[in-house]
């Protein structure tokens, strides 16, 4: 059978049927680009494996896009998670999540704190109740994953405390965290292997230098690009920053410090966060997304593939081995595309200008609650008083009331009696 077909092609050419071979050449090459552009864009996979049981997480932004993914991944390896989410623990989607959660990785050491990332007062809720507690608590891990866009052409927005979005959620936010949490991370046995994974952005690349006063400076150039970058920026500087004063710890026992950072860049990916960036928050701009979604299919990560990264930094062993403040892009150690990263006097300035900030907001927020306790106060002791008052005026209408009715019964009997 082949030889006969062999020799029809020899000597009579190609059949009818078969296909032009400049066509099929054209097509197989543009099928083979695509594929081949698909799998480029797809990014690594975690070439690492390791379990995770016993193992106490804390973790932002693990409700949604990359930090979901993130979170199923750690969890179905025994991780003990504590989600911090900005809605409360008994909020029915957030219940669902959890329970969904927990039955997909058969875990059931998953729970939420409700902090949120907006509020200097709400995080240090939560840490100093967390350092609160002799022996210190088990921690192995630090996850922040969570992070906050304007979308393009919408205004510049504050939190209740006074302080841009972007930079309270994706920056201050967890400098605030890190800060208060660093006793118990270094109260850490050394035989324990502690990660502080911080999440970050290739949009740093473009941001502004840092200067002295951009940490409190409301007049400076803003744009929601800008914002976003800067904040990641600034977050990867306090990164190795915050490495460096963990390494300064002499601890109790003389041994090295064993807690490690790792920036991480996870790539772009089909977040929510990445649609509402493409599609500008508007309704065209959502419908021109799912026309061309083939084009953000091929070009942008899945969610599962972008945590890969951070997957690698919380399991890679090697990163034990050497200094911390590693930077972790595509499953693997990388150089900084910037060197102001590493400045010394840069991050010297915004450490102290941040710490300056927070010390200031919440002084004026504790003010703040205490004027508004006692407002409050007022106004519940005026109400009451109130009450007490209305209460009593009731009385004494019923008492009037009551004396009309026994004077008109009484009036009524002696009338029947003198008839």
């Amino acid at each position: 059978m082949p030889l006969p077909f062999l020799a029809s092609l020899y000597f009579d050419g190609l059949p009818p049927w078969f296909p032009d071979p400049l066509v099929a050449l054209k097509y197989t090459t543009a099928l083979g680009s695509l594929a081949l552009t698909k799998w480029y864009t797809s990014g690594r996979p975690n070439p690492s494996e390791r379990k995770l049981h016993g193992r106490v997480v804390i973790m932002t932004g693990g409700t949604s896009g990359i930090g979901a993914k993130t979170a199923f991944q750690l969890a179905s390896r025994g991780a003990q998670l504590c989600l911090l989410t900005r809605q409360p623990p008994n909020d029915p989607f957030l219940v669902d999540y959890i329970d969904d959660l927990r039955t997909r990785t058969n875990n059931q050491m998953i729970y939420a704190e409700q902090v949120d990332l907006a509020s200097l007062h709400s995080i240090r809720q939560f840490a100093t109740k967390w350092i609160d507690n002799a022996p210190p608590r088990r921690l192995d891990m630090v996850v922040l994953c969570a992070a906050t866009l304007t979308t393009p052409g919408h205004k510049r927005s504050e939190t209740e405390e006074g302080i841009e979005t972007e930079w309270m959620v994706n920056y201050l936010a967890n400098v605030h965290l890190l800060g208060i949490l660093s006793p118990a991370i270094k109260a850490q046995p050394f035989d324990r292997d502690v990660r502080i994974i911080i999440p970050t952005c290739s949009s740093y690349i473009g941001a502004p230098k840092l200067e002295p006063g951009d940490v409190t400076d409301k007049t400076r150039f803003w744009s929601p690009k800008l914002a976003y970058a800067r904040s990641k920026l600034a977050l990867m500087v306090f990164a190795k920053t915050y490495q460096k004063h963990l390494d300064a710890y002499k601890r109790p026992d003389q041994l090295p410090m064993n807690a490690r950072v790792v920036i991480v860049d996870p790539g772009f990916a089909r977040t929510v966060g990445m649609r509402r960036w493409l599609t500008r928050g508007s309704l065209l701009g959502l419908f021109l997304y799912v026309v061309f979604y083939f084009v953000a299919w091929l070009l942008l990560k899945s969610p599962n593939m972008a945590a890969q990264s951070i997957l690698f930094a919380a399991m890679d062993g090697g990163l034990l081995r050497g200094p911390g403040g590693k930077f972790i892009k595509e499953c693997m150690e990388v150089d900084f595309a910037r060197r102001d990263i590493e400045d010394e006097e840069v991050a010297k300035k915004l450490w102290e200008e941040s710490d300056k900030l927070i010390e200031k907001t919440e002084k004026a927020s504790a003010l703040r609650r205490a004027r508004e306790k006692k407002e409050k106060e007022e106004r519940e002791k005026v109400e009451e008083i109130e009450s007490l008052v209305e209460t009593i005026k009731k009385g004494k209408a019923k008492q009037g009331e009551e004396k009309k009715k026994k004077k008109k019964k009484t009036t009524t009997t002696t009338t029947t009696t003198t008839d």
